[in-house]
C-alpha cells in the first residue's frame, strides 16, 4: 500500500491517515482497482500503438505500390488530385469501409443503394397513407357538418314542434278551465232553479238523457216512417195529414 501511495502521490507528500484493519482494506481494494485500471489501460494504447503500425505499414506499402506502378507519390499530387484523394477517404469513413479498394466500395455502395431504395419504398407508403389519412380526414369532416346541419335542423324543428305542444296544453289548459267554468255555472243554475221549485226531469242530466232517448227513438222508427211514407202516398190527403200526426206524436213519446 505504501508503495503504491508512493507512486500515486510521487514527489508530493503522502497524506497521513490512521492506520487500522479498515483503512487498510481500503486502501488496498483501491490499489487492486488502480492496478487493473492501469494494465486495461496499458493494453488500450498498446492496442492503439499496434494500430498505427499497421496503418503506418500499409501506407507505406499503398505509397511503395503507387510509386512503382505509376511512379506517382502522395507529395507529387496536384491539388485537384489530392482533392479527388482526400474525397476518396471521406467517402470510405463515410461508407465505413476498411479500405478504399473496389472490393470494399461496391459492396458498401450496394447496401448503402439498398437501404436509400427500402427508405423510398418505406417514404412512399408512408405517402399513401397519409393520402388515405387526408381522404378519411376529409370525409369525417363533410359528414361532421352534414351532422351539425341536421343537428340544426333537428334543435328547428324540436322548438317549432315544443312551441306547438304548449300551444296545445294552453289550450287545453284554456278548455279545461272553461269546462269548469261552465260545470260550476250550470250546476249553480240548477241549485237556483233547484231552489225555485224545478221539476228535477228538467235539470241538465235528465235533458240529456232525454235527448238520447229521443235520438233512439228517431232511429227505431225511421225504417217505420220510411215505410209509411210509401203508403202515405196513395192514401187522400186528410189521411196522410192525420198518419204524419200520428207518427209525429209517436216520436215526441
Amino acid at each position: 500500500i505504501a508503495l503504491w501511495l508512493k507512486k500515486i502521490f510521487g514527489d508530493q507528500p503522502i497524506p497521513k491517515y490512521e492506520v487500522n484493519p479498515r483503512t487498510t482494506d481500503i486502501l488496498y481494494h483501491l490499489s487492486e482497482c488502480n492496478k487493473t485500471r492501469d494494465r486495461d489501460v496499458s493494453l488500450v494504447i498498446e492496442d492503439l500503438k499496434q494500430k498505427a503500425r499497421d496503418y503506418e505499414s500499409e501506407a507505406k506499402y499503398l505509397q511503395d505500390l503507387l510509386m512503382e506502378s505509376v511512379s506517382l507519390s502522395f507529395t507529387s499530387l496536384s491539388s485537384i488530385g489530392s482533392s479527388y484523394l482526400n474525397a476518396l477517404v471521406d467517402s470510405a469513413l463515410v461508407l465505413e469501409t476498411k479500405d478504399t479498394s473496389l472490393a470494399s466500395f461496391i459492396p458498401a455502395v450496394n447496401s448503402l443503394a439498398a437501404d436509400l431504395f427500402r427508405t423510398k419504398a418505406r417514404n412512399e407508403e408512408m405517402e399513401v397513407e397519409l393520402n388515405k389519412l387526408g381522404k378519411n380526414l376529409t370525409a369525417t369532416l363533410i359528414l361532421e357538418k352534414c351532422l351539425r346541419e341536421d343537428l340544426k335542423k333537428a334543435e328547428l324543428h324540436l322548438s317549432v314542434e315544443k312551441a306547438r305542444v304548449d300551444s296545445r296544453i294552453s289550450n287545453i289548459d284554456f278548455l279545461k278551465a272553461k269546462s269548469d267554468d261552465l260545470r260550476l255555472r250550470i250546476k249553480a243554475a240548477e241549485e237556483q232553479l233547484s231552489a225555485r221549485g224545478m221539476d228535477d226531469s228538467l235539470s241538465h242530466q235528465s235533458l240529456m238523457a232525454l235527448s238520447e232517448r229521443l235520438a233512439e227513438l228517431k232511429q227505431q222508427t225511421a225504417p217505420l216512417k220510411k215505410k209509411l211514407e210509401s203508403y202515405l202516398d196513395l192514401m187522400p190527403n186528410s189521411m196522410d195529414a192525420e198518419l204524419t200526426k200520428k207518427v209525429d206524436m209517436m216520436e215526441l213519446l
